[in-house]
């Protein structure tokens, strides 16, 4: 979702809180706990409550051009989103992104703090995409970052779109698109 369909929330967090250790993400970071427990602890240190998340957010919008593009892929195909992010912290994307499924965590909160996070499961973007593919469905799956190529992988065509470039070079294998109008296009030839 972030930095394919939206803004990537904790650079939007570390840009409005001026704590700029915020803005390290999974195109930086490959291993997800590391880089959690790396924000839980900036939060911590800084006082940064979810409802202060939660405030920047909900002035975050989608991406331009990704809403047009969503409406193009919901009149060929379903949709859902796999993400890495959070129940507490998709919902103001999700309303103006006209609520598509989303498959995310969920944080755990004491007093409004930050204290930890549940996994849906371990891998579950991967783990996502097997189980649909076990249900007979075909996936095409698209991606930014190190936490998407295990699902890039696993779905029958995977793209990277709009990816830094050592995650490009990294992964050669997966066609790295910069524009909604090339993914759309890769997307239909899919179908």
């Amino acid at each position: 979702m972030e930095g394919v369909l939206t803004p990537e929330i904790w650079i939007a967090v570390a840009e409005r809180t001026g704590i700029p250790e915020l803005r390290r993400t999974t195109r930086e970071e490959p291993d997800y706990d590391k880089l959690m427990n790396y924000r839980i602890g900036i939060m911590d240190r800084h006082g940064i409550t979810l409802s202060r998340i939660q405030e920047v957010i909900g002035g975050l919008e989608p991406l331009p051009g990704a809403l047009d593009f969503l409406a193009e892929i919901r009149r060929r195909t379903q949709l859902i989103i796999l993400s890495d992010t959070f129940e507490q912290f998709a919902q103001p994307l999700m309303r103006r992104m006209e609520w598509p499924t989303l498959f995310c965590h969920r944080l755990v909160v004491e007093n409004d703090r930050i204290t930890g996070y549940r996994l849906r499961l371990p891998d579950q973007k991967r783990r996502a995409v097997e189980a649909l593919q076990a249900l007979n469905y075909r996936v095409i799956a698209a991606g930014d970052s190190y936490n998407d190529t295990t699902m890039l992988g696993q779905a029958d065509h995977g793209f990277l779109f709009h990816a830094p470039a050592n995650v490009v070079r990294e992964f050669p294998r997966f066609p790295a698109l910069e524009s909604y109008d090339d993914l759309l296009e890769r997307i239909t030839a899919c179908l």
